[in-house]
């Protein structure tokens, strides 16, 4: 068979690989415990599964869905936008369905990618950061997000050469996997949408993890910043919010020109989204968000319980204020992969390695918190065995 030269380009997908070591393990009988991928162990609250329930059964969801998305759906993003972060988003033209933000990610690049275009791509970054572009003929340029800068990447250091042939750029805060965040004050996003405007680069915000905060932490949006929408968009994603992983829901949001072009090549690409599934998604957004809440006090306890542990046994870590994860320099005399490996070896713990997110995350790695309270606790107990 001959395969296309992007394919040739592509790394094996970090999780994929994950659940191969994982499912190795297993056969050879190791109880594996996994803090690696961020796949939350709690059930989808039951409200919006029974909401789900009723509109699978209602006929009316039983052809195929509109591409542009229901109008309760748009709407419900609009207003738990104008809601949430006091940004008003037009239903009609600012407001797009998407199968998951990762499908999001990775198709968005089409829109702007040709050979030889860079992307600007978060180092340390959600892996597809990457791969989009490789995936639609261009390349990723690494912006490191190094600890002495706030986990933030250095706009005014990119060379200019650069800049030239870069058309976007993706980033997110709270971020996947350093759990930084932006505190009240910081310029960023107003520095990042004026960048973008300059230099005529779109910028592409994942916002998937906004609501999963600590510490009386509020996440702001990019779309609040003023000149943000000129600049770019916002992914939303139901994924972590509700426990919907599996159900493959999100949202863009922001430029409608952007969202234009997307939904030109989306109408080319697919035949939308179950409509069910988006009158479930409307309901939950505009529903109680106490499932949300409970949520963020499971995450922040098991937070606590990593965080103590870890410095019990010797490893400093700050509690990050966001997100189902915790980054973590490993201790000296390891690299990501080795530490990782002996983790996996010694104590059959999954934990992935830093290196894995980028360049920039060698040092590092990242515990998932979606794992029950007891099995977290038994995997730092054999962690601290071995080391």
């Amino acid at each position: 068979m001959r395969y296309s030269r992007r394919m040739d380009g592509l790394p094996p997908y970090l999780f994929a690989e994950i659940e191969r070591k994982i499912a190795e393990k297993r056969k050879q009988g190791v109880d594996v415990i996994s803090l690696g991928i961020g796949d939350p162990d709690t059930p989808t609250p039951a409200h919006i599964v029974e909401e789900m329930q009723r509109q699978v059964a209602d006929p009316a969801n039983h052809q195929y869905p509109t591409n542009r998305g229901t109008d309760e759906f748009r709407k419900a993003v609009a207003d738990f936008y104008r809601q949430r972060f006091g940004v008003e988003l037009d239903p009609e033209t600012e407001v797009f369905p998407l199968l998951g933000a990762k499908e999001a990610i990775a198709h968005i690049c089409f829109n702007f990618l040709d050979e030889g275009d860079l992307c600007l791509s978060a180092d340390p970054g959600y892996p597809v950061y990457t791969s989009g572009p490789i995936l639609a003929g261009g390349e990723p340029y690494p912006l490191p997000l190094l600890p002495e800068q706030g986990f933030k990447p250095d706009l005014d250091g990119i060379p200019e050469d650069v800049l030239e042939r870069s058309r976007m750029l993706f980033c997110n805060y709270p971020n996947n996997p350093t759990g930084a965040v932006l505190e009240q004050g910081d310029d960023f996003f107003e520095r990042l949408a004026a960048f973008g405007r300059e230099h005529d680069i779109a910028i592409i915000h994942d916002n998937a993890y906004s609501e999963i905060t600590f510490d009386g932490y509020v996440a702001p949006s990019y779309l609040e910043t003023p000149g943000a929408r000129e600049a770019g968009i916002e992914l939303f994603s139901l994924s972590k919010t509700y426990n919907m992983t599996g159900w493959r829901i999100g949202a863009v949001v922001g430029n409608a020109d952007i969202i234009a072009k997307y939904w030109t090549l989306k109408s080319n690409m697919d035949s939308g989204m179950f409509s069910a599934l988006q009158r479930t998604a409307a309901f939950a957004l505009s529903g109680s968000q106490e499932c949300v809440r409970e949520m963020c006090e499971i995450y922040s306890r098991r937070r606590d319980l990593v965080v103590d542990t870890l410095r019990d046994i010797g490893i400093e870590v700050t509690p990050p204020k966001a997100t189902i994860y915790i980054w973590i320099r490993v201790p000296e005399g390891y690299t990501s992969n080795s530490f990782a490996d002996m983790v996996l070896d010694k104590c059959g713990v999954v934990v992935p390695p830093g290196s894995g997110y980028g360049p920039s995350g060698e040092g590092f790695v990242r515990i998932s918190l979606t794992a029950p309270d007891e099995r977290i606790s038994e995997a730092l107990e054999r962690i601290r065995d071995n080391l």
